[in-house]
């Protein structure tokens, strides 16, 4: 008897554990949408530059990007925090200044580094899009409140999401108004920690941060998404699922039929 309530307390407690929050309007001016990764990417556009979020929306999608607090407390559009990658140019994002950003081309185009304030006026309004928190070295609460300092007053339609649950936890707690996404994967499976243990990042994997986040949407990778807590999230606490990163049309089509939004690249959803 002793381990029958053990075992039915455990299971109480992951079941409250994984739950979301599925009653934000928001959520519907969201769906009926494709979004693009980093914007609409390739044949010359960088990812994360404004030519790739003007082809967006001229094409007619939503976006996706990333944002990363800079060293004079302003908000730059990068998805790595190191800048060899997309610039060529060693350093960290997190170390620059504002005015910093002009001198770094983004895969030897005229494209520099956006800032987040540039990328809120270019796009005004006329697609949706969803906002990704990268947070470096515990600045997770000053870059949550940061952005959503500048979006306010925003007229356009926009939700924020991390992998760092302590970015939702903040804008629970102080911008509850604000559509929140939490981004997950199986980790493990790809042999990421980030710097914490196995232990921490099966947690997460399995969003046993959704206790204290309680987030509106779970963005998870495409190839992951058959998730006991996944499923469960979406099917009884009826918490939208958005599935990245989307590379092809059979792809899109599997993750729509389940009711899924879908984050893509690398090809054209209306071929």
């Amino acid at each position: 008897m002793t381990l029958l309530i053990i075992v039915l307390i455990l299971a109480l407690l992951w079941v409250l554990a994984v739950q979301g929050r599925s009653s934000h309007p928001g959520m519907k001016e969201l769906r009926g949408w494709n979004y693009a990764h980093r914007g609409l990417h390739g044949d010359g556009a960088a990812e994360n530059s404004m030519t790739a979020f003007c082809l967006a929306m001229e094409n007619g999608y939503g976006m996706e990007f990333d944002l990363h607090l800079l060293k004079d407390g302003s908000l730059g559009v990068m998805h790595d925090s190191l800048l060899n990658r997309t610039t060529g140019q060693a350093g960290r994002i997190e170390d620059l200044y504002t005015q910093d950003l002009k001198n770094y081309r983004l895969e030897n185009t005229e494209d520099t580094i956006p800032q987040f304030a540039d990328v809120l006026t270019l796009v005004d309004g006329k697609v949706p899009l969803i906002i990704e928190l990268k947070p470096e070295d515990g600045n997770h609460a000053k870059l949550a409140e940061t952005a959503c300092k500048m979006l306010e007053g925003y007229k356009g339609v926009f939700c924020i999401e991390s992998f760092d649950p302590r970015c939702l936890i903040w804008l629970k707690k102080n911008r509850p108004e604000i559509v929140r996404g939490q981004l997950s994967e199986q980790f493990l499976r790809h042999g990421e920690t980030a710097g914490h243990g196995k232990a921490t990042m099966w947690l997460l994997g399995n969003l046993f941060s959704n206790i204290a986040a309680k987030p509106d949407f779970i963005a998870y990778r495409f190839s992951d998404r058959d998730n006991l807590c996944l499923r469960w999230c979406r099917k009884f606490y009826h918490v939208q699922e958005i599935n990245w990163t989307i590379r092809t049309k059979e792809e899109m089509e599997a993750a729509e039929a389940q009711g899924n939004l879908v984050i893509f690249e690398c090809f054209d959803p209306r071929g």
